[in-house]
């Protein structure tokens, strides 16, 4: 009796486990998510990463749509090209045009979306769609993007519940960007632009110290070719000196 009385507590026990593993693997874990690629501060630029993992196992993701936010519009919005897929930027106008660079902006970036034009993600992988956006909003401690994935066998998952406070996660939570305080210093981030003239500052920078390198290579070799000059002809005036007095010698 005692036996069959701990079999069944193991029994159980296993049980909970199984369940619990169900729910750790559950889909919502395996959801459409935003990150930056360093900091997304406030007022500046960023390069941010869509991530979407392929959490089935009979389908590819063949499909993405990225909704920008409309309560915090973002007036530069740029995708990097990805091999093997087609993507496509759709604008909106504003209903309050924004100021950047001091320009009055009335249309923004309201949708991406990014469609595979082959396998797409396959099972087991997970695919990164990075966008440089710009300028980030002073007055918002996050950005909400709304996604939408798309399989191969037709399915559609809208990761578009907003996360509300004190809540537990929903099943199909929406990409939520956090956004970094501006520096003391006013620097706000990087923009594409400002990222391409850094790296080709940072080449200048080395080939003219490369060319410096050289130049202080060659001068150094040069030096080094005078001593050694020196030394030989002294070595062969004390020769000719030596010569001359074994001949005064011989003929004495």
């Amino acid at each position: 009796m005692k036996t069959s009385r701990i079999a069944s507590r193991v029994a159980a026990t296993a049980a909970v486990a199984g369940c619990a593993v169900l729910v750790l693997s559950s889909p919502a874990l395996a959801h459409v998510s935003v990150a930056a690629e360093g900091s997304a501060a406030k007022g500046g630029y960023a390069v941010v990463d869509f991530k979407v993992p392929n959490e089935r196992d009979d389908a590819s993701t063949t499909k993405l749509e990225v909704a920008f936010p409309t309560d915090h519009p973002l007036a530069s919005a740029m995708p990097e090209p990805i091999n093997g897929w087609k993507i496509d930027v759709t604008k909106a106008k504003l209903a309050k045009p924004i100021t950047m660079h001091g320009k009055q902006i009335s249309e923004a970036v309201s949708k991406i979306t990014w469609t595979a034009t082959g396998k797409g993600i396959e099972t087991g992988y997970f695919q990164k769609f990075p966008v440089s956006v710009g300028a980030l909003p002073e007055d918002a401690d996050e950005l909400v993007f709304k996604a939408i994935q798309t399989y191969s066998n037709k399915e559609v998952v809208r990761w578009i519940e907003v996360q509300e406070d004190g809540a537990e996660e929903p099943e199909n939570p929406a990409p939520v960007l956090t956004l970094a305080a501006a520096s003391e210093d006013g620097h706000h981030g990087t923009s594409a632009e400002e990222a391409s003239d850094k790296s080709d500052d940072a080449k200048a920078t080395a080939t003219t110290t490369e060319a410096a390198s050289d130049s202080g290579s060659s001068d150094t070799t040069a030096r080094v070719l005078g001593v050694v000059g020196i030394a030989v002809g002294a070595a062969g005036v004390a020769y000719g000196v030596l010569a001359g007095r074994r001949r005064t010698t011989t003929d004495a």
